[in-house]
């Protein structure tokens, strides 16, 4: 056991937390007589737990012990771990994975992966759940084949037709992964194969599936509600058909029916859910833990679909889960039966993602490859992609390079440039179009709030009217950072634009609550019926006696089955865990879009700018993207790439 000044050091150093060596001495405290290097490795673990990963990969740790910083007993005893992790064996505090009786060690050895002992059997048994699906093959329907052709009447792409592919390996299998970047038609792909699902069950039983849609936030969930509700009735299907496909799309909390201050929910396997087949969106923001619950709570019988972008950041929790299925999606590795089945069913031909060493995981992923929303001579699209190839000097070039739809200010953030963009939306930067539109920044919501301001005696649906046009030219614009805290975290941006905003004399923001601050919800309130991630402006509306009140202004979904949204405006009293978002971090921005997407990353190098935080930062915006950050910072995200620890993707490689 280390003595307290190492552990102190390495605490002010950042190698490790307070929590981290309260672990470790715990596991001291269970077990004086285990190995020295026990503690040490908990409390690592424990570290490498809060950092994303599902384990410690001690092959990927040998660097650690040539860490001059690192004490040199330390060092030592990392360097015998990593060349010898037997050595750590016999103990009550670890046991080895192959042990069928060692089930209460805090700590796990499985090859050269040391898991807390939570996180182990989270990944055990999310393996096995998706393991035993993948060996699932449902027999195809004789009618697949023209389903499939009278949803997809026509391809407008060169080669093969991946929306179409995608339900058909759907179709025949009871777990199916279908991953694209932004605007390759991941919804309108998922209400195809709804309406296919549905048409193939109903001929073959006169029976309806029971579907339910989901995702891991609300933002995100009513986004997808949204979209699916105006594409549902433009589907070729039997009307019978499309009124059993829903359009209600909860949130996991909510699916599952989580439990007050617990981790546990009110559907597991003792208590499955009641459907037939299951959509998860925006699958790439899901946990481990996450993902254990759903598949504990999924009946053996039912079909899972994920949804997401591969490419995004993954979880703020532990686990990159679709990360792990998605590995190996861009080259397809499709088997030659795979191959030929999808020939004879649907006409495309994938014989250029074929390989050898074809999986069963690689039969039920699909790539959406095509972008409907950034064509060829799209930036924002170019850049997402150099930036995914993790060419720093491309991605530079490109930057360089005037376009219509990227501005690039290569220095770090000051209150100049900070101004330009909120005020101004940094306009002169961008290649200018004749006769187009022009990228927005935060003066444009404020300015639209006071101009078409409604009289004060102008009825309800007057003032819900312009709630929703201050709504929507806000959303137009959104500014986004890479820290939390910080000069160039959302806290310390917050304030330096209420402050630019409170100088141009656009607010006044001098209480708490002034007339067009906006904020962010932070936690589910099912009360008032507000997701974590739903943005609301204060507003001055008037009460029942004709009085102008502040209150804060959502736009929520509307009835399940219709797209439209509707207002709902709350005292800022009542609204709980909530803050100010001019800025908002790039984790909390997935699954929203904006018109013009704007990104601010600090001057300093850190471990948080990463290719997957770049890339989801340019992915957010619609039709603008500015970026804010040195040169330097831009090289260093793109040769970053997040690897989180984990063994999943080897469990499922070796079936």
């Amino acid at each position: 056991m280390p003595h307290d000044a190492s552990w102190q050091h390495a605490i002010e150093r950042g190698w490790l937390r307070p929590l981290d060596v309260a672990f470790a001495r715990f596991l001291d405290a269970q077990d004086p007589q285990a190995p020295a290097a026990l503690p040490l490795l908990g409390a690592l673990v424990s570290r490498q737990q809060a950092d994303g990963h599902l384990c410690l990969d001690l092959a990927a740790w040998e660097a650690l012990a040539d860490d001059a910083d690192w004490p040199a007993h330390w060092r030592t005893v990392l360097a015998g771990i990593a060349t010898t992790p037997s050595t750590l064996q016999p103990s009550t505090l670890m046991a080895s994975s192959d042990d069928p009786d060692a089930t209460s060690s805090p700590l796990v050895l499985d090859g050269s992966r040391v898991y807390l002992r939570r996180y182990w059997d989270h990944e055990q048994r999310v393996a096995q759940a998706i393991g035993q699906r993948l060996s699932r093959v449902n027999d195809t329907s004789p009618l697949l084949a023209s389903q499939l052709a009278r949803l997809f009447p026509a391809s407008t792409t060169e080669g093969p037709d991946w929306q179409r592919v995608a339900c058909a390996l759907a179709a025949r299998g009871a777990f199916t992964v279908i991953t694209g970047g932004p605007g390759t038609g991941k919804t309108t792909t998922v209400v195809r194969l709804l309406g296919l699902l549905q048409t193939l069950h109903h001929e073959a039983s006169g029976r309806a599936l029971r579907i339910r849609l989901a995702a891991p936030t609300g933002k995100a969930a009513a986004r997808l509600q949204s979209s699916i509700s105006s594409q549902i009735a433009r589907l070729d299907v039997d009307d019978h058909v499309r009124t059993h496909i829903p359009s209600q799309v909860d949130t996991l909390h909510r699916l599952l029916g989580a439990r007050p201050d617990s981790r546990r929910f009110r559907h597991d396997a003792s208590h499955p859910l009641h459907l037939d087949v299951l959509v998860i969106d925006e699958a790439s923001m899901i946990d481990l833990e996450m993902m254990s619950a759903v598949l504990a709570a999924l009946p053996d019988d039912a079909r899972l679909i994920l949804l997401g972008d591969k490419d995004q950041l993954s979880s703020v929790e532990a686990g990159a889960v679709l990360g792990d299925l998605c590995r190996r999606a861009e080259q397809g590795h499709y088997s030659s039966a795979t191959a030929i089945w999808l020939r004879d069913t649907t006409g495309d031909r994938i014989d250029a993602w074929t390989r050898d060493d074809a999986q069963p995981l690689d039969q039920h992923v699909a790539m959406l490859r095509h972008s409907h929303r950034f064509g060829a001579q799209s930036g924002i699209g170019g850049l997402a992609q150099r930036v995914n190839d993790g060419d720093a000097a491309q991605v530079r070039a490109l930057l360089a390079e005037p376009h219509a739809d990227i501005a690039w200010n290569d220095h770090a953030a000051d209150s100049r440039s900070l101004a330009d963009l909120v005020l101004h939306a940094g306009a002169t930067r961008f290649l200018s179009q004749a006769g187009g539109a022009e990228p927005q920044g935060y003066r444009h919501y404020l300015q639209w709030m006071r101009q078409q301001r409604p009289a004060a005696t102008a009825g309800v649906e007057a003032y819900d009217a312009w709630a929703r046009g201050v709504l929507h030219a806000f959303g137009s614009f959104q500014l986004l950072c890479a820290l939390r805290q910080g000069p160039f975290g959302a806290d310390g941006l917050n304030r330096q634009i209420a402050g630019i905003l409170q100088q141009a004399q656009l607010i006044d923001a001098g209480h708490e609550w002034y007339e067009g601050r906006p904020v962010l919800v932070t936690r589910n309130d099912y009360s008032l019926g507000l997701m974590n991630g739903d943005v609301g402006i204060a507003l001055r509306v008037p009460d029942d006696q004709g009085n102008l009140q502040l209150r804060v202004a959502f736009e929520v979904a509307g009835d399940a089955g219709s797209d439209a949204t509707r207002i709902r405006f709350v005292l800022p009293s009542r609204l709980g865990e909530r803050e100010t978002v001019y800025a908002m971090t790039v984790h909390k921005s997935q699954g929203s879009e904006f018109e013009h997407a704007a990104l601010v990353l600090p001057g300093d190098a850190s471990a948080v700018l990463t290719r997957e935080l770049l890339y989801t930062g340019i992915t957010r915006a619609r039709r603008w993207f500015s970026l804010l950050a040195p040169a330097s910072i831009v090289q260093l995200a793109v040769e970053q790439p997040v690897h989180r620890h984990s063994g999943l993707y080897q469990r499922w490689s070796s079936r």
